[in-house]
């Protein structure tokens, strides 16, 4: 696994952010990629041996494309230079939550875990429910302190706590929020050593578990809109 072939690919590609370039180096592009599901492989194997949800997958099946939806942002560069995965029970979907992986060289590479999205409506009021219903779980899942020395639940959120819900609830700053998620963030350093940089992963991941797998009680039942 070459984990500095798929770096370097991604800081030629940032540099050169252009269709022409892009094409022309067709090849660069399928062999760093083919390192990272190579790395994403690698990530199952580890992450299985304390989740076997996700043993199942196929790298190739988790993986999201480089090219950028430019309809709408002023950004016209036509691609991300970054390499992206989310591992799950039910591969690359959302919902259920999983273990999020970006390599983007610089200062974009993180892993991730939890909701990200925050436009599906019945996603958020289903985990506001459960967190009102369960407050004390939530609670201590996020003073553990291997958590608190790796994360903070991040999110987008309303300014107040919505309508039906108790405003002086204990938990009442999380349930202002739309989407509840975790961003652990890693150098192009750790990542060059790709073996090192799995295993840290999977202890990452690992203590990130807990957090996931109580947004997926309560998110049971939730059905990803038809498109």
């Amino acid at each position: 696994m070459d984990t500095g072939k798929m770096l370097g690919y991604l800081e030629n590609l940032r540099e050169n952010n252009d269709r022409e370039w892009y094409h022309a180096h067709k090849q660069e592009y399928k062999e760093a990629n083919k390192e990272f599901e190579d790395l994403i492989r690698e990530l199952i194997a580890g992450i299985g041996t304390f989740d076997q949800s996700v043993l199942h997958n196929e790298p190739g099946d988790l993986t999201f494309k480089l090219v950028r939806d430019t309809r709408f942002g002023h950004d016209k560069s036509p691609y991300n230079p970054a390499f992206r995965a989310h591992i799950s029970s039910k591969g690359k979907l959302p919902v259920p939550v999983g273990y999020y992986v970006m390599i983007k060289p610089g200062s974009g590479s993180f892993l991730g875990g939890g909701l990200f999205a925050d436009m599906f409506k019945d996603a958020t009021a289903m985990i506001r429910t459960y967190i009102a219903e369960h407050g004390r779980e939530w609670e201590d899942i996020l003073q553990t302190p291997d958590f608190q020395k790796m994360f903070t639940v991040q999110g987008t959120a309303l300014k107040n706590v919505p309508a039906g819900f108790d405003k002086e609830h204990p938990q009442a700053q999380y349930l202002k929020f739309k989407s509840w998620y975790l961003e652990y963030p890693v150098c192009d350093e750790d990542i060059r050593d790709g073996e090192a940089f799995v295993r840290q992963a999977v202890k990452i991941f690992q203590i990130m578990k807990p957090f996931n797998d109580y947004l997926n009680r309560a998110l049971e039942g939730f059905s990803m809109p038809a498109r």
